[in-house]
């Protein structure tokens, strides 16, 4: 991540918001370049510039230093270590009798093999890969009619899908951006959680914090019982790592028949406030803090007695459950309406605004998934390895991707020198979990839908006493099947993605 663009001409920045712009000015002042403007690789920083800079070269130069990082055969570079691990993963795998390293992870899993893997993978892979080419068309048609003369790269894609947006549904980022306000879209997950399972979050500015941007909430039963407490920490900094998670201080757990309530956090990477305007989302960035706050709903809810069980220790494919449902609530309408509103002028989100994101939801699927699940065959692939691999790191990545014929206009979310999910223990021969628990969430969200009311008390109570309660107390397709009844089916999931 020590790649900096810096923009010293005004001209340069053509195309990008008031809030871009202002927020790289600030990145720049912290950094010793008074009077330019430096954009880096943290999300909040690259995407708005992929969206909207009408500057190609300096497009294809950021994205260029994303997709490499790791990659410079200098003292950072990771493709050696990351060969390296994968050559000791299979030792080890062989030490302890399985034939591959998938074979080892994944023996506590739902999958529980790697074959059950791949299926998945490829029933989401050849749709998917039939939009995003549909995709492709889409764009390469606007770049023809603006006489441009090349094919689509990889660092075009943001800037033309947000034509294609604003050309098929009137709607792009600059229009929904100033209603959705960090703290507003905070509160709107709060209420949430408050609607479904009846507890509240109360402002604790008396318990210490370890960063002057963190904010700390008491977490009660209706009732007014303690359940525990949640730390925000929403804002990058030079200290911190990239993207965003859950993690707990202290797990829910019991002592001697006393229940130990949890400590739990939320870390983000969201657009900080500048001297001009508060913290305004993506819509992108909206999905993650529900989605996020999933997982702490997950540590905090649980009721179980051993901490190796409680909240979020459970199977790596189970996992993300409780975390990507809530992201079926963040663009419902009576949701929306709650917490979307105008950071200027407290007016609510107009119903035409939501109307044009209820038609817009399966709008770029075909890149978003594309993208996810090349990313998830190439930790498959290396994680079934059953020999030590003596090649090039870069040689088995683009194997692997003709292997699933990618298209040239994607590049995989992650490649092996910048994996770290790939080389995380918890995540290892695990990436394709966030699929795999999006068929579960999209199927236990039907559940709700098939009642005629999404905030349906009895179906929430249901999920909070079979899922968020349980931890890994039992077998994950057991508590599941306990909540819904059944198992979970993958039609809800491609009709939510756009993919029948």
């Amino acid at each position: 991540n020590r790649f900096e663009l810096v923009i010293q001409d005004p001209a340069d920045l053509d195309g990008l918001t008031d809030a871009a712009v202002s927020a790289a000015a600030e990145a720049a002042a912290e950094r010793g370049h008074e009077g330019k403007w430096v954009f880096t690789l943290h999300k909040p920083s690259m995407i708005p510039f992929l969206q909207s800079s009408t500057r190609r070269e300096l497009r294809n130069e950021i994205y260029d230093g994303y997709i490499n990082r790791g990659n410079h055969d200098d003292s950072l570079d990771n493709k050696g270590i990351g060969s390296r691990m994968v050559n000791l993963r299979i030792e080890r795998a062989h030490l302890l009798g399985h034939a591959t390293h998938a074979d080892y992870v994944l023996e506590v899993t739902m999958a529980q093999t790697p074959d059950r893997v791949y299926e998945l993978l490829e029933k989401l892979w050849r749709p998917a890969l039939k939009r995003a080419r549909k995709e492709v068309r889409d764009m390469q048609a606007i770049i023809r009619e603006e006489r441009g003369h090349f094919r689509l790269q990889p660092s075009d894609w943001w800037y033309y899908a947000e034509k294609v947006k604003k050309a098929k549904y009137d709607l792009d980022e600059a229009m929904l951006r100033p209603y959705f306000e960090l703290k507003n879209v905070r509160t709107g997950v709060f209420n949430l959680a408050t609607k479904l399972y009846g507890i509240t979050f109360t402002p604790r500015t008396d318990i210490p914090v370890y960063q002057e941007d963190v904010e700390v909430f008491e977490v009660k039963e209706a009732d007014g019982t303690h359940i525990g407490i949640l730390y925000v920490d929403y804002f990058p900094r030079a200290s911190k790592t990239g993207g965003a998670w859950m993690g707990a201080f202290r797990k829910q757990h019991r002592r001697d028949e006393t229940n130990i309530s949890p400590l739990i956090y939320n870390v983000g990477n969201f657009t900080k406030p500048t001297a001009g305007e508060p913290s305004l989302l993506r819509v992108e960035e909206v999905e993650t803090l529900f989605h996020e706050f999933g997982h702490a709903l997950h540590g905090l809810l649980s009721q179980c007695t051993y901490r190796t069980l409680s909240g979020t220790d459970v199977a790596r494919d189970f996992v993300e459950l409780p975390s990507q449902v809530m992201e079926n609530w963040a663009f419902e309408p009576e949701v929306l309406r709650q917490y979307a509103r105008h950071y200027r002028t407290g007016e609510p989100i107009p119903e035409e605004l939501i109307a044009k994101i209820k038609r817009s939801r399966t709008f770029n699927q075909g890149f978003k998934t594309v993208e996810y699940l090349a990313a998830s065959f190439l930790d498959m692939d290396w994680s079934t390895l059953a020999d030590p691999y003596e090649g090039h790191v870069l040689a088995f990545d683009n194997h692997s991707m003709e292997t699933i014929s990618l298209i040239p206009e994607i590049v995989p979310r992650y490649r092996t020198s910048y994996f770290m999910h790939m080389f995380a223990w918890e995540y290892s021969a695990g990436y394709y979990s966030y699929i795999w628990a999006e068929v579960l969430d999209a199927d236990a969200f039907q559940a709700f839908k098939e009642t005629g009311d999404v905030f349906d008390q009895e179906t929430a109570l249901a999920f909070r006493e079979n899922i968020l309660a349980r931890g890994g107390s039992d077998e994950a397709m057991t508590l599941y099947k306990k909540f819904r009844g059944k198992e979970p089916s993958i039609e809800p999931l491609l009709e939510r993605r756009g993919l029948k």
